[in-house]
């Protein structure tokens, strides 16, 4: 999908969101709701864990649009809370559409912004850094987390996440 941003900036920026969206249902295929809360006897994040955030932080991206719309249980991932023993976290399906009803909103507020948009600094509370570099950021901790989810399909006897 080809689209030009507003900002040269974010034009690679998209090309990896794009990308992403569409590794994340791989990411997720054929895995059983119990795996998903699998943590192997560790401190690990969970798999349904790992999904809620990254779902969350698309809608944080998305509220730059303004749409006001709110991931499903979204209590469990609000202000990067950790994992909560025993919350009824959401199903694979909750996931899913929840990120294709947010991506969409999501990737035309990484279109629009704009340099000005980008240049501006943003209070992280012990720090301060640019829209631009919380972008940077945001992109780079989706492919990790995608990252993070490839691994456990491996440690829990799944195949490999397939790219094509």
């Amino acid at each position: 999908m080809t689209t030009t941003t507003t900002s040269t900036r974010s034009q690679g920026l998209l090309s990896l969101f794009d990308l992403q969206t569409g590794l994340f249902a791989k990411a997720l295929e054929g895995m059983s709701e119990k795996d998903m809360q699998n943590r192997l006897n560790t401190e690990a994040n969970h798999p349904a864990w790992l999904a809620g955030t990254l779902v969350q932080q698309r809608f944080r991206m998305a509220a730059e649009t303004g749409s006001g719309m709110k991931q499903t249980k979204e209590e469990l991932f609000v202000g990067n809370k950790g994992i909560e023993p025993g919350a009824g976290y959401p199903t694979i399906a909750e996931y899913l559409s929840d990120w294709n009803r947010i991506s969409p909103e999501a990737r035309e507020a990484l279109v629009k912004i704009d340099d000005q948009k980008l240049d501006s600094e943003i209070d992280m509370g012990p720090f301060k850094m640019s829209y631009y570099e919380m972008i940077c950021f945001t992109i780079y901790r989706e492919a990790s987390i995608i990252g993070q989810l490839a691994l456990w399909r491996r440690l829990l006897g799944y195949p490999a996440l397939k790219y094509g």
